[in-house]
């Protein structure tokens, strides 16, 4: 609670221009000047367009892939086989995104990659996977969802052991095959769970991952890679504006705030039981 809570009272700097010489009781009031600074940038436009394309895309395939990797999961009946491929999957959520940036480079690196290595020497033309702004941003997307995907698969595939098997012996005697049951009994059921999920995703849409971004930004692609906590991190700890790396870190959170009580709106509207 301490460390979620106290730091707030440093939102106060939003509405300040504050000097470290002056501290921060002794800077100067200046309302909402500072919200009206940042929203004049033309980096704060194109931080915006950034965060949103990133993170949709990533809710697109980021949060749809557990789902159906947990559904494939389930219908495994080999128990080694498929506690070895729950390890495997699990593995990239333990690595930082500077480990995982590294690899990347390693990989999908133009001039040295171990991929384009190997389509070269199949007499092929390498592929920028990483040193072009649209390839970055699939590859992106394509290691986001490799890093995510595993440990997702937890979550659901913890609601669907908590399905009542007799419901799956109903749809047999009923001449149900494996993707009947599943679209019409394992989808069904987990789906307060999905939504729940969901709802708490939309509030990230505004957020996204720095230290993601950071890790496999370079400077031949910087056309996606300017979002908004990238921007934070420029204008605060690059820069030294304070006042104006917390007014965009305020906003950010307040439009996430914003699109998880819609959101929770919306589930309730359709029946469900929502989060709030």
């Amino acid at each position: 609670m301490v460390f979620k809570y106290a730091p707030m009272s440093g939102l106060i700097l939003a509405f300040k221009d504050y000097k470290i010489a002056h501290g921060f009781w002794g800077s100067e009031w200046v309302g909402l000047e500072v919200f009206k600074d940042i929203f004049a940038k033309s980096d704060f436009g194109r931080a915006i367009r950034n965060t949103l394309l990133l993170n949709v895309s990533d809710l697109i395939f980021s949060f749809t892939m557990p789902i159906i990797l947990a559904l494939l999961l389930n219908e495994v009946k080999n128990a080694l086989f498929k506690r070895v491929n729950q390890t495997l999957l699990y593995l990239p959520h333990f690595l930082s995104w500077v480990i995982i940036g590294a690899i990347a480079y390693q990989l999908l690196g133009e001039g040295t990659g171990m991929i384009n290595n190997l389509i070269a020497n199949l007499g092929g033309t390498r592929i920028p996977f990483l040193q072009d702004n649209v390839n970055w941003l699939i590859s992106y997307i394509f290691i986001g969802v490799w890093q995510s995907m595993g440990w997702g698969t937890i979550i659901y595939l913890a609601a669907i052991s908590g399905i009542n098997p007799e419901l799956y012996e109903a749809a047999v005697v009923d001449g149900a095959g494996r993707w009947r049951k599943m679209w019409n009994i394992t989808l069904p059921s987990i789906r307060v769970t999905i939504v729940t999920l969901l709802i708490l995703n939309l509030g990230h849409v505004m957020a996204g991952s720095f230290e993601r971004v950071f890790a496999l930004s370079n400077k031949a692609t910087t056309e996606f890679t300017t979002t908004i906590p990238v921007l934070v991190y420029r204008w605060g700890i690059e820069g030294g504006n304070f006042s104006r790396a917390t007014a965009l870190g305020l906003f950010q959170a307040v439009v996430g705030l914003v699109l998880i009580l819609l959101a929770d709106r919306v589930a309730k509207k359709l029946g469900e039981d929502g989060v709030i």
